[in-house]
């Protein structure tokens, strides 16, 4: 499988220290739940999953494997969330940087996902990440529609 979400979370967070988020290890164990055994993450990081910069509590680990994004976030008592996003319902990706932070926002065609509270340093490394894997992955989709045409 290779290495760990939680491993890249903590070395994505060892390079860009302003990025706001709590429970790293908890939140990870929920992405490395769900991956598949043909899955294998190609970039994970960390970030606060609402549209508000003030609250922090929402921490969430975001992967991107070689087949779709997943966004897990564990729940303090029982339970957790996760939201996957494939590459045939992924939109568009927007950046906003302010002073401090800086937020990514991924539209896709069932939902607005928004993740706060990220160094505005890693702001580029995110984007170029998720970008190029999503615009490789559409061309493949794109293909597969066309040869079931034929």
């Amino acid at each position: 499988m290779g290495e760990s979400v939680y491993k890249k979370v903590l070395k994505f967070k060892e390079k860009y220290p302003m990025t706001i988020g709590w429970r790293l290890r908890e939140n990870a164990s929920v992405v490395e739940r769900h991956i598949n055994p043909d899955e294998e993450v190609i970039y994970a990081f960390v970030g606060q999953k609402n549209d508000n910069p003030f609250n922090i509590f929402n921490t969430a680990v975001i992967a991107l494997t070689n087949k779709r994004i997943l966004i897990g976030r564990k729940r303090v008592l029982v339970g957790y969330f996760l939201n996957s996003i494939t590459p045939d319902m992924y939109n568009d990706l927007k950046i906003s940087s302010g002073l401090l932070w800086g937020k990514v926002y991924i539209d896709t065609v069932k939902e607005f996902v928004t993740i706060t509270n990220l160094s505005k340093d890693s702001l580029t490394e995110i984007e170029t990440q998720i970008t190029s894997y999503m615009m490789e992955e559409k061309k493949k989709y794109g293909k597969r529609e066309d040869n079931e045409k034929d």
